[in-house]
């Protein structure tokens, strides 16, 4: 079997963590999984998030809480450290370009979920000096290589969705139950969201929308919040669903092609 050199670098690279900060770090992230044909796979990686369900959930944070536990993203009382792969802000923050001023004030007061675009045209990668962060040629998520990562953060100013974190800090000392079967990061190095690529390639979905699917189970209506599938595939969900409802992006003008979608 044909493997790619960073594919093999990142798979050996990743199970080489070991116990730092007094506290256990962890030393396998199932290099096979890396280096395996099957799991989930797709042409372009997208996700719809309709937000008239997630906000029917009112002070839900199922979705939050799976994604930062799986990848044992810290914890900060101050939030000057905080770090996020998935949270909520509110609607006016989050679409600042839409200005129609007789928005509904029920939408303009609800609380919109935010994650990395993985834009097919990512101004982080462009900026990277190091290229610890790369669009996968196969699917388009949007990587990250944590040790080729120097902390010279060009990615956050990059992005134009504050959807990357800097670990000033040591995160490994505010990380309440630490999950082996991913790797906690240092201080000193960026991070974000990436669409469960490790969770894929073992062929399940994303740890926010498994989340969700448990959450919307056994009710009248069982389509979850989050829906994610191959936008390349005019079967696939996530077409069904931008076929069929109105859908925004988060400031497309700016030519990144945001892969998240929302129905409003």
């Amino acid at each position: 079997m044909k493997v790619r050199r960073r594919t093999f670098i990142k798979a050996a690279g990743l199970t080489a963590l070991s116990v730092a900060g007094g506290k256990a770090v962890a030393q396998r992230y199932d290099a096979e999984s890396w280096l395996s044909t099957g799991g989930l796979k797709a042409k372009r990686w997208a996700m719809v998030i309709d937000l008239r369900k997630c906000n029917e959930q009112h002070g839900c944070t199922d979705c939050i809480n799976a994604c930062h536990h799986t990848h044992n993203v810290p914890k900060f009382e101050d939030r000057k450290h905080e770090i996020k792969w998935v949270w909520k802000d509110s609607f006016e923050h989050a679409f600042i370009e839409q200005e129609n001023e007789h928005i509904p004030e029920e939408l303009k007061r609800s609380h919109v979920l935010m994650l990395c675009n993985h834009c097919d045209n990512p101004p982080c990668v462009s900026v990277c000096p190091t290229q610890s962060t790369w669009k996968r040629e196969e699917d388009g998520i949007v990587m990250m290589d944590w040790h080729r990562c120097i902390g010279c953060r060009y990615c956050v100013v990059a992005c134009p969705y504050g959807s990357r974190s800097f670990n000033w800090v040591d995160p490994r000392e505010h990380i309440s139950e630490i999950n082996p079967d991913f790797p906690t990061r240092t201080k000193g190095v960026v991070e974000k969201c990436t669409f469960c690529e490790e969770r894929l390639a073992k062929g399940k979905l994303p740890a926010c929308v498994e989340a969700c699917r448990k959450r919307f189970a056994g009710g009248e209506d069982t389509t979850p919040a989050l829906i994610f599938g191959d936008l390349e595939d005019p079967n696939s969900e996530v077409r069904q669903l931008l076929k069929a409802n109105f859908t925004i992006r988060r400031k497309p003008g700016l030519g990144t092609e945001p892969e998240v979608y929302y129905i409003v």
